[in-house]
């Protein structure tokens, strides 16, 4: 009977210990988890069983590494959420597998993204057809967004294009540039032309059907 209890005691104590770390370490969706999420949620889940399952585990043990990790966690959300260099290379990038409604078999490759799977997923998102996307890009959480084509009233296509950021975090996304056939220089000209002289000062620009959207760091 004590062995019963010393379970069920254990089984509620970590079940709170999990939901405040959890809490504390920031809401995010079980579909936008990122691979340090991921990584750390397992372990913790791990660490739990085992100390459940093995009643000469000791608790204070299990639970300062359980904290340890939250604490590992959230210094490196917060080192993420400073460098994008970082960033990118914990998340990954979002990668276009339809541009246009072309599709780029480069990207899917790169991706290790085949048919089977771009289908799957637009089907869950009840896509029918192919040809009725516009865009497809695969997130760096691993989900599809897509943005389907748009016609006028005479059933003929109207183009449009993706947000496209050529700045973020004060710092000029060179690949995005390359993308839309644009070059550093022109988009400091044009940026000075707005009024901003110094990109560092800008938090996120991008650029959408000729028309840039400017964001200063930190400004009210």
């Amino acid at each position: 009977m004590e062995q019963y209890l010393t379970v069920i005691f254990r089984t509620i104590l970590f079940y709170v210990l999990i939901l405040i770390i959890f809490r504390l370490m920031g809401k995010r969706e079980i579909g936008e988890l990122s691979i340090l999420d991921l990584v750390v949620f397992i372990m913790i889940g791990e660490l739990a069983i085992i100390a459940i399952e093995n009643p000469k585990q000791s608790i204070t043990t299990t639970s300062l590494s359980m904290i340890l990790l939250m604490f590992i966690q959230i210094v490196m959300a917060k080192v993420s959420l400073k460098s994008k260099r970082f960033r990118d290379f914990v998340d990954g990038k979002p990668t276009i597998i339809i541009n246009k409604g072309k599709i780029d078999e480069d990207a899917m490759r790169k991706q290790r993204y085949n048919f089977d799977d771009l289908l799957t997923q637009l089907r869950e998102k009840d896509i029918r057809s192919i040809g009725d996307v516009e865009f497809a890009i695969l997130e760096s959480s691993g989900s599809l967004s897509v943005i389907e084509k748009k016609y006028n009233k005479d059933g003929q296509p109207q183009e449009g294009d993706i947000t496209i950021p050529l700045i973020i975090d004060g710092k000029i996304e060179e690949e995005n540039l390359k993308r839309i056939d644009k070059t550093n220089f022109w988009l400091r000209r044009e940026l000075q032309k707005m009024g901003y002289q110094d990109v560092r000062k800008i938090s996120f620009c991008s650029y959408e059907n000729g028309k840039f959207f400017v964001d200063i760091i930190d400004e009210r």
